[in-house]
């Protein structure tokens, strides 16, 4: 954590408080669980089932070691990175067995991991173990220098999805059509978005607000960036926003990561229009520092100048106690001395998405609001699920159970933030593979041979039918169709052309399944206007030994498909659809 001497105060955000918010009280059984707690106390007062009656005496697994895959460099490396392996997985495929046990001697019930307290009723704020480390690597690890005074608090969520919903109900009020246009609030989006978000916020009558984007995030000034759209709000549209919704590294979809200058920026402009900053960062540990040299190596010119990790401590002077960490672009939350940023991380990408687990960070009053919501909803996420990572990760303090490192320890934040090192190096590589193929194959050469009355000659001509920024993190490339370049651009419609070719993609000579831009589109006018130029490429969820061949088959399906020149050839491929 940052030095406390002289940091501020986290502003008062209550007035961005919903009035379901402003109503809410503590939970009344709240009181009582201090008591719980004392030792032999004969508890008749809470309504709890007796844990001898649950039907689990251990609860086990094989987890893998922290060293299963390879990292790849901290520092900015050489572009021929993807060349240096051709595996993610380490040689050492050891495993570990995790136990929890039904009951564990621990008297620490912040040490204590079995299923006697996992599965019974818990706290709001999460499983004390868990919630203890989590709570301790947020503020030591992962923000070491918040800069307001006593730091972030956290409360477990059932992932980011839960996490955000909490969120919005906390700081928004619903509007409906027959209310008063000068009630309705707004929330401000990057222009192509991750859409679980905006169907979150709306039902709820949200204006939403798409913000100008570049190849490294969202805009702070120029047209339609964010000082554009605060500065000269139109009233008639209801209130000037006052949320953020935020996707800052490996943005979903366009895979931009918002350097270190631009969140200033942003922020600065945030505080000024009183503007709270929702940052759903699932990716922050996938940033990739080989691939400003790649996209110089292959087009001359980084990726971005402002937006480069491995290329600097960005906790110094302070450390988060681990170079890789160290080396990451931070959050929103370093330069947070408002306190007005809510942070969502999740397990969904470092363990499993079905864990239904993660974390929010945010200032402790409006943490203690989000904790009553969470009372009277979710309660906590699974005890299954949090007493399994716990023990994994922190290790028993019981010699009935066994953790996930090699001497049934836990990993312990070495090996957590060792895993998160590999996981990064798995993705990477990855990331090198497609976006090799694609730099490769994105034009489409066309020779043809003209002959004169006393000679023969050939005619290349050269197409782009696409382009693509290379990720400096997450687990997307963001495709730019070229449609104006393929021979019927002019004969048929944006739309039907990016759909004829979605669909050719899918048919049987090329089987790849791609994510269509529109589904990204927060407004009406966005999906007509820009979404049928761009799809969507996830390189992370197929399995290593196909992101190359699948690569190559997209390319096949672009060229194959820029080489159709009748309006019948594109009906083809959509009558396959209907087929379908």
């Amino acid at each position: 954590m940052a030095s406390t001497m002289a940091l501020p105060n986290p502003l008062d955000l209550s007035h961005h408080y919903s009035r379901v918010t402003k109503n809410r009280g503590s939970s009344a059984v709240k009181g009582f669980y201090k008591y719980f707690t004392i030792p032999n106390i004969g508890n008749l007062a809470g309504g709890l089932p007796n844990n001898s009656y649950f039907p689990f005496d251990t609860l086990e697994g094989v987890a893998a070691l922290p060293d299963r895959f390879k990292p790849t460099p901290i520092e900015v490396v050489d572009p021929s990175l993807h060349t240096q392996t051709s595996s993610s997985t380490a040689r050492n495929l050891t495993t570990s067995r995790v136990l929890v046990p039904k009951t564990s001697t621990s008297t620490d019930r912040l040490r204590t991991i079995d299923l006697k307290s996992a599965l019974q009723y818990g706290t709001a704020q999460g499983y004390p173990p868990l919630y203890s480390y989590l709570r301790q690597f947020t503020r030591e690890n992962m923000h070491p220098n918040v800069p307001y005074a006593k730091g972030p608090e956290i409360i477990l969520t059932c992932g980011s999805t839960d996490g955000f919903s909490k969120t919005i109900e906390a700081l928004s009020n619903v509007w409906g059509e027959n209310d008063p246009i000068g009630d309705r609030e707004a929330i401000v989006v990057e222009e192509f978005c991750y859409m679980n978000a905006i169907q979150t916020v709306r039902p709820r009558g949200l204006n939403v607000i798409p913000i100008s984007i570049d190849d490294e995030g969202m805009k702070a000034s120029g047209r339609g960036g964010l000082e554009d759209v605060l500065q000269n709000w139109d009233a008639s549209r209801g209130k000037r926003p006052h949320l953020m919704y935020t996707v800052t590294i490996g943005q979903n979809p366009t895979s931009g990561t918002l350097g270190v200058e631009r969140r200033k920026e942003i922020y600065a402009l945030c505080s000024k229009y009183d503007v709270i900053i929702v940052e759903d960062d699932p990716y922050w540990y996938l940033q990739y520092p080989s691939a400003n040299n790649s996209s110089r190596a292959a087009r001359g010119r980084p990726v971005s100048k402002t937006s480069q990790p491995g290329a600097q401590n960005f906790n110094a002077p302070g450390s988060s106690g681990y170079p890789f960490l160290d080396s990451l672009v931070p959050s929103y939350l370093s330069v947070d001395t408002d306190g007005r940023v809510v942070r969502l991380d999740t397990f969904s990408k470092t363990v499993a998405p079905g864990c239904r687990l993660g974390w929010i960070t945010t200032q402790p009053a409006l943490c203690e609001r989000l904790l009553q919501i969470t009372e009277t909803s979710t309660q906590q996420p699974s005890g299954f699920v949090q007493c399994m990572i716990a023990q994994m990760i922190i290790g028993p303090h019981d010699p009935n159970g066994r953790g996930g490192g090699k001497d049934a320890r836990g990993w312990k934040t070495d090996g957590w933030v060792r895993w998160l090192e590999g996981l990064r190096g798995s993705y990477e590589r990855r990331m090198q593979t497609m976006c090799n193929i694609l730099e490769e194959g994105k034009q489409l050469v066309e020779t043809r041979r003209r002959q004169s009355m006393s000679d023969e000659w050939s005619v290349v001509n050269t197409v782009q039918m696409f382009d693509f920024v290379w990720p400096l993190g997450g687990m997307f490339i963001w495709v730019k169709l070229n449609l104006e370049t393929h021979p019927l651009w002019k004969k048929t419609s944006d739309e039907k052309l990016s759909r004829a070719l979605w669909i050719h993609l899918t048919t049987p000579k090329y089987l790849v399944l791609v994510c269509p831009g529109s589904l990204f589109a927060p407004t009406e006018q966005i999906r007509e206007d820009k979404s049928f130029f761009y799809f969507r490429i996830c390189f992370a969820a197929v399995d290593e030994a196909d992101v190359g061949p699948m690569g190559h088959r997209f390319v096949e399906g672009c060229k194959n498909f820029w080489a159709k020149k009748k309006l019948d050839d594109i009906e083809e491929d959509i009558e396959y659809e209907v087929e379908q």
